[in-house]
């Protein structure tokens, strides 16, 4: 007698997930029917321009925002029938930098520590603030600090009760880089102990390094959900990278992104590479710094978002569990 599969929970749950704002100018809808869900121990990503609707789901999530229409459960409990045990299981980092200015470091964390119940949790806290360069700042009043410090403290905040999820809303926005390693070294490590990432960024170098999945959502529709590595093999994988300071041709400025000196063009095989470069040959165009190259997630992102329609790979992905290893 065969037996049946044993069901399991996923860490975070989107189901049909709706959400219409009312405005001037009359019924906005920010999310049209997102659905996905991040397995335990994932690295997810969630990437999208800006109005995509990635906040508006966050909030969602964080029990800051209700649905219009559909549900989500953080570790199986539902964000409104169940939002206590929702929000213990999760720890989010804001990307608005909000802190209390009459308390220390050490005394803000020990007050948010008092919000989930959780007693006697200086062990955490100082193995907190050892990892995110805060040790020499613990005594520090909170107006005090400087804009990169805060946001080091509200991380801390969101993983003082040692939440199984935890949702990082543009966490490095601005900040340096010594922070952005710093940060990167100590989340990865929660997520080798099994603790799941909900990352949401602009910057796409980071969601390719770190993230096992990703979904893109445009206009408030997932619009690509699959692995990093097959999101990167599904598209154009060569990359013609070079500077000039020539006008391109218009066969091939129509398809190039410009920034600045710098222009990229992507190719489907050596033979298209070798078409681009005959084109600048015959155009004039003086060509520096080349470099043949692989697309990266910023090719891939750009690329979907200026597609119509669904994503192949999201139409054919379902979300799996991905417990470890590199994307």
């Amino acid at each position: 007698m065969s037996q049946l599969p044993v069901a399991h929970t996923p860490a975070v749950s989107f189901d049909a997930v709706t959400k219409t704002y009312n405005s001037a100018r009359g019924a906005v809808q920010a999310l049209a029917g997102v659905s996905f869900k991040i397995e335990p121990g994932e690295f997810f990503g969630l990437l999208g321009p800006n109005g995509a609707g990635k906040t508006s789901l966050i909030s969602i999530l964080a029990g800051l925002s209700r649905a219009t229409s559909g549900h989500v459960t953080a570790m199986g409990h539902d964000v409104v029938t169940d939002y206590a045990s929702a929000r213990r299981a999760l720890g989010i980092v804001p990307q608005e930098l909000v802190f209390d200015p009459f308390f220390t470091v050490r005394e803000t964390l020990r007050i948010q520590s008092g919000y989930f119940g959780v007693k006697n949790n200086d062990a955490w806290i100082d193995e907190l603030l050892h990892n995110l360069g805060l040790s020499d700042k613990a005594g520090a009043n909170m107006r005090q600090l400087s804009g990169g410090m805060k946001r080091r403290v509200l991380v801390a905040q969101a993983l003082v009760h040692r939440p199984q999820v935890i949702v990082l809303d543009e966490p490095t926005a601005g900040v340096d880089v010594e922070l952005r390693q710093t940060l990167w070294q100590f989340i990865a490590r929660l997520n080798r102990e099994g603790r799941t990432v909900l990352l949401t960024t602009h910057y796409l170098e980071e969601a390719e390094a770190l993230c096992h999945r990703i979904a893109m959502l445009k206009a408030g529709r997932v619009v690509a959900l699959d692995r990093t590595a097959n999101l990167l093999a599904g598209t154009a994988n060569t990359m013609l990278r070079f500077k000039t300071d020539s006008p391109l041709p218009p066969s091939l400025a129509a398809a190039a992104r410009v920034t600045g000196r710098s222009v990229q063009l992507t190719a489907r095989d050596a033979a298209q590479v070798e078409h681009h470069l005959a084109t600048l040959r015959a155009a004039g165009v003086k060509v520096e710094d080349l470099e043949i190259g692989r697309a990266d997630l910023e090719d891939v992102f750009l690329e979907i978002m200026n597609s119509a329609g669904l994503h192949s790979s999201a139409a054919i992905a379902k979300p799996r569990a991905v417990a470890g290893g590199s994307p």
